[in-house]
């Protein structure tokens, strides 16, 4: 069955973005950025895919992709309707309006969509896009995180999960560094 993978960067104290969904204070470096491309390039956007030449790389873990409102809305202002056309563009929202037959807006229950992506068979993983409220809805069908940790703190902004107190146990099960002082953990759930 495939998994759900919640693929995301987090400040040190536990923000997936600032207050105004800002990301661009993570510290990235070149070795990072060219891990990211070689392992996960699907993770990109499609527009920046292009800028860094992976137009037309093929997807390596995921083909489906699930997020919340707030996380698909930046994308209008590239502007594009369709930020991850390379996967299958899931967006759960019970008041979006998207003129995209490339993305679909999920009205009902997210662990339904969830529960109908994992019974696919495609040999690939579904890709949970942040958003720290439909993470935290999400909580009880992610069988894994990959968390790319940042040395920075935020001080406010969108928590990695948002929600009520659901305490769920994870396994690390692998650890990589990087020379920005960032390190990636995969995390499976116990």
């Amino acid at each position: 069955m495939r998994k759900l993978v919640y693929y995301v960067g987090v400040s040190l104290d536990g923000y997936i973005a600032g207050p105004n969904a800002e990301f661009d204070f993570y510290p990235l470096s070149d070795q990072m950025a060219a891990w990211i491309n070689a392992h996960y390039p699907e993770t990109l956007p499609t527009h920046v895919r292009e800028l860094v030449g992976l137009d037309g790389v093929p997807n390596k873990v995921f083909d489906t992709l699930v997020m919340g409102r707030g996380t698909y809305e930046p994308a209008l202002d590239v502007p594009t309707t369709s930020p991850y056309s390379h996967l299958r563009q899931y967006v759960v929202s019970g008041t979006l309006k998207i003129d995209d037959p490339t993305v679909q807006v999920e009205t009902g229950s997210p662990i339904e969509l969830v529960r109908r992506l994992k019974a696919e068979d495609t040999g690939m993983d579904i890709y949970l896009c942040g958003g720290g409220r439909l993470a935290a809805s999400l909580l009880p069908e992610i069988d894994e995180i990959i968390l790319k940790s940042y040395p920075v703190v935020a001080g406010t902004g969108i928590p990695m999960f948002s929600g009520q107190f659901r305490p769920t146990l994870f396994t690390p099960i692998r650890r990589e560094s990087f020379d920005n002082g960032a390190q990636v953990s995969w995390l499976t759930r116990a």
